[in-house]
This record gives C-alpha cells, structure tokens and sequence, in this order.
C-alpha cells in the first residue's frame, strides 16, 4: 500500500481484529488510510504511545512506547529522557506512519499533551470523565459544568470529545507557558473547588470508595509522559468505535453516546459536518491569568 511518498507491505489483512463485527486487520488499516488528513493535526510533532493487539482485541493487548528496531529509517521517531534512561518515541507526522503502525497491530494511538522541542510545557489540558453509577447522562452533566466553569469564570476555551470508551474528554487549549506540574495543580484545583460546589454530583477522590456514585473529575492525564487518546483514533472495543471530538450542543441528543462513532458511520458524519476541533490550536488562552483567578477564588472559600 503506497499512501504518501512510502509502499508498506500490509500483512495478514484478513485477520479479524474485531470478532464480534467481523472487523478485520485490513479494515484497521484502510480507516487510518483515509483518516489521516483528519487525524494528523493532532498527532503532528507529538510523541505517541502505541496500544497494541497484534492478535485482535480478543488477544494480548500493551502500551509500546518505543519504536522497534525493525521501523524503517522513514519513521520519525524522538529520544526523550526518562528516569534512568530514554525512549525513543514514534513521532507520527504523515499519514505513512499511521498506516505503518495500524500494519504493527496498534489500535490505538496515544499522543503526548506537549510537543516535540517543548515537552516541559503542555498545549492541552484534560478532564477525563468516566461514568460511575450515573451512566452517560452523569458524564454530560459533568461536561457541562466544566465547560461552564472554565469558559464563564476563568475565560478559557473547551472543547469536548466522545473517548470511543465510556466518557467524555473536556480539553482546553493552551499556550505552552507553564510546565506541567503548575497545569496539572491548576486542573486540581479545578477540580476540588467544583466538587466542593457540587457535592452531590463531583468529586475528586482518587479513592473509588469514597466516591459514593459520583462523577470522579480525573486530573492525572495532565503530568508530563502522560498521554490521552488521539481524537479519531479506534478503541480496542466491539464495533470499533471511534474518539470523537463533538460540538457542544450535540451533548443534548439524547441518543448520543461515548460510543456513538465507529469506523464505519464516522466518515458520513466528517462529509456533513466540520471537524469541531479543527480550529483548536489557534484559539489556545494563556493560563497565567486563569491561575490568578483561581487563586483569587480559593482565598475566599478558605477566608468564608
């Protein structure tokens, strides 16, 4: 298969990776083929992580974070310092490469919050909402409030995202000024005053007993090495769905769901409607301000 200027050998393409809908190898592989144009703005100068199912999602799955030895030389890959060494990252920056490793078995690709040349400094800010007891209406309600929080009091953009799984992703652009440890404390702050706010339906336990069905407002994407689902990216699940990113008045359809997109129906919906996210990166805030008036907030509860 020749998509850019590379031929890949495409192997065993009829190897059902989704059994369940007959899914196979191929299939995976020709989705990232004709996504790619859509997909690579978000996977553009990042490193990934590859989630892998070399046997289908009925098989072994793992994370490889470190490009094999075998890529060929035409794979971009970066060397990133880790404790007590480094990985060499695949870098996906064409659709090439795309294919390349849909050919590995990676199902999923997982990129970094930060680029390439500035991994100290994030460009996103992440909100992963997964249900508890409430379902997916306890995910959207959750959306919303963060979506309010964010854009009314602390003049931030957001943005939301079907993940393919069972929730929601809510994400703010960023300028990459801060490093990671001062977004990640400003998520959490977030975080703790919303479920102070709303005590019934928030919380920011890690512990899950503590949660008593609430909504947990999970911050721990937003540390550095961390990554997040690539928007349009395939999950490892039955019927293949797929991460999608969404309006925001589209969380009031009723029928909408965290696995409502799958590679199947995604293109009839991307040739009727924009990409939402497609404007993304040039409406990044700077979080400077947005620190001060958190900060500003958390002296009047603890002086209240």
């Amino acid at each position: 298969m020749k998509i850019g200027k590379y031929e890949i050998e495409i192997s065993n393409s009829d190897k059902v990776f989704f059994p369940d809908d007959g899914i196979t190898k191929g299939d995976l592989v020709n989705y990232y083929a004709e996504i790619g144009d859509t997909m690579l703005k978000y996977t553009k100068d990042r490193a990934i992580a590859m989630l892998r199912f070399p046997d289908g999602i009925d098989g072994e799955g793992f994370y490889q974070k470190d490009a094999s030895d075998y890529f060929p030389d035409w794979i971009e890959t970066e060397n990133i310092s880790k404790k007590g060494g480094t990985v060499n990252h695949v870098v996906c920056n064409n659709a090439d490469t795309l294919v390349y490793i849909a050919n590995q078995g990676c199902i999923t690709p997982h990129i970094w919050l930060s680029k390439i040349g500035n991994l100290n400094n994030p460009d996103r800010l992440i909100f992963d909402l997964d249900p508890s007891e409430g379902g997916f209406k306890q995910v959207r309600e959750a959306a919303e409030i963060i979506r309010d929080f964010l854009t009314e009091e602390l003049e931030l953009i957001a943005y939301v995202m079907t993940t393919g799984s069972k929730g929601l992703h809510v994400v703010t652009p960023l300028k990459p000024e801060l490093d990671f440890d001062k977004v990640r404390g400003f998520a959490r702050d977030v975080a703790d005053i919303l479920a102070e706010r709303f005590s019934d339906k928030l919380t920011a336990e890690i512990s899950k007993e503590k949660r008593k069905g609430r909504l947990f407002l999970d911050t721990a994407r937003n540390a550095y090495a961390q990554t997040a689902v690539t928007p349009y990216s395939v999950r490892p699940k039955p019927g293949a769905p797929v991460a999608t990113p969404i309006e925001w008045d589209e969380l009031k359809k009723s029928e909408l769901g965290a696995q409502s997109y799958n590679i199947k129906n995604i293109f009839r919906r991307l040739s009727q409607k924009e990409d939402p996210w497609a404007k993304m990166d040039s409406r990044a805030r700077s979080l400077k301000k947005s620190i001060n008036m958190i900060e500003s907030k958390q002296k009047k509860r603890t002086s209240s």
